[in-house]
């Protein structure tokens, strides 16, 4: 038997599920939905059904977008001809952040971590070699952890035969550490200071 009366229950269930989201925390934001007005809850119902079906990933890059490619994609003055492989779109918003980057990026989508059964084709390193044409530099920007790292490490021999410079962002960024929690300044500087692999 639940303490909570059914919808309140569900309500709490469905927040529990979300990342970062632990029970009290749950039943703090489905106390907030009870008695905020109506108004407020129907523009976070709105908000959710339009990121659902509106959000895109980029056919390009794979980042978010609304359209067929991003933002970054479709802007002529970005330097085609610089790749930065990221993690996931939060990454992209991260480096976006910095206003030091004016190349693309390509989206993996995950890194490989053979302990969660994530290997190379589960995540879209094919579709990096297939953009490689004109390509004069690929920055890996992985996480500095294990997965970001050997994901890191497998690109860069991938990549070796095509003549392509490869570069690393420098390790200013924490270990273990994620890219959307680092602040601009220093992620800036991990840009900058990225070195050839």
């Amino acid at each position: 038997m639940s303490i909570y009366i059914e919808p309140l229950a569900k309500l709490v269930n469905a927040f529990s599920k979300l990342p970062g989201i632990g029970g009290k925390t749950a039943l703090r934001l489905a106390y907030h939905v009870i008695n905020a007005p109506e108004d407020e809850i129907c523009d976070l119902v709105d908000s959710l059904k339009d990121i659902k079906e509106k959000i895109k990933y980029c056919s390009c890059c794979g980042n978010f977008c609304e359209g067929e490619i991003c933002d970054v994609c479709g802007d002529s003055r970005r330097d085609k001809s610089v790749i930065c492989v990221v993690k996931d779109p939060r990454d992209v918003i991260a480096m976006e952040k910095t206003g030091s980057f004016r190349g693309v990026y390509h989206v993996l989508h995950g890194t490989i971590s053979p302990i969660d059964g994530i290997g190379p084709d589960d995540i879209r390193i094919k579709e990096l070699l297939g953009r490689l044409d004109g390509t004069k530099e690929i920055i890996i920007a992985t996480n500095p952890d294990v997965e970001g790292d050997a994901t890191a490490v497998y690109i860069a021999r991938l990549l070796k035969p095509f003549g392509i410079k490869t570069t690393r962002i420098a390790h200013g960024i924490p270990i273990g550490g994620d890219l959307e929690y680092i602040d601009e300044v220093t992620l800036a500087k991990a840009l900058d200071g990225r070195r050839e692999m």
